[in-house]
């Protein structure tokens, strides 16, 4: 990850690819939400990626950001936005942190974010450039996202950033009566990104489109090789 912003030379090829991401990847796609995009179009994903991808921050693609983990492609980030429904009353937990890319779009858009991280470096690197952009709405624990936040709380909105074999017991239980979910449900090389509404206790899920996803470890998703 990186601790400054890119050379001023480069913000000129940064800007096109920012507003062909919007243009052509986001509204020319199926992300009509403007809450959504205006939080994407502010927020420089540039800083969130290594500096040898500086170039491609905007592509639409994941990328990798080390430790055998990826920034998904902002595409991906936007459909699960948008399909939160988020308002600024809301309380998110995110399982995964990875960069914060994610979850900075998520705090801009939220009441406070709770986000897991099962690496260290990424969930410290990740609250470094969150604290260099000013977001203060945020708090962050490395743990198993899988068990759901240690402390006993329910959550508006829950958002899975690793694919699990199913939804975890402990993330259905933390989300509150009425909540959303979002997740890759599957093992393999591909998943099934999808949208769960919690009613009467239960998820009522449908699926949004075939996603690929790194997998979730812990307890709750998938063994260490």
């Amino acid at each position: 990850m990186i601790d400054a912003m890119p050379r001023s030379h480069e913000n000129d090829m940064l800007e096109s690819a920012r507003r062909r991401m919007l243009d052509h990847d986001l509204r020319g796609r199926d992300i009509t939400d403007r809450d959504v995009l205006r939080v994407m179009a502010e927020t420089p994903r540039e800083v969130f990626v290594p500096s040898d991808y500086f170039s491609q921050a905007y592509a639409d693609k994941p990328l990798p950001i080390g430790s055998d983990q990826t920034i998904s492609q902002p595409y991906i980030v936007a459909l699960m936005t948008q399909t939160l429904r988020l308002g600024n009353a809301c309380d998110v937990l995110e399982i995964g942190t990875g960069s914060g890319y994610q979850t900075a779009v998520l705090a801009r858009l939220a009441r406070h974010v709770w986000t897991i991280e099962t690496l260290a470096e990424l969930s410290d690197s990740a609250q470094h450039v969150l604290e260099h952009l000013g977001v203060d709405n945020v708090t962050f624990r490395v743990g198993d996202g899988g068990c759901g936040w240690p402390e006993e709380r329910q959550f508006d909105r829950i958002i899975v950033t690793a694919a699990a074999p199913d939804v975890p017991e402990p993330l259905q239980a933390q989300l509150a009566e009425g909540g959303l979910l979002v997740a890759p449900i599957g093992g393999g090389h591909t998943q099934s990104l999808i949208a769960a509404e919690k009613c009467q206790g239960k998820l009522i899920e449908r699926h949004l489109c075939g996603c690929r996803f790194v997998k979730l470890r812990g307890a709750h998703g998938f063994e260490t090789s």
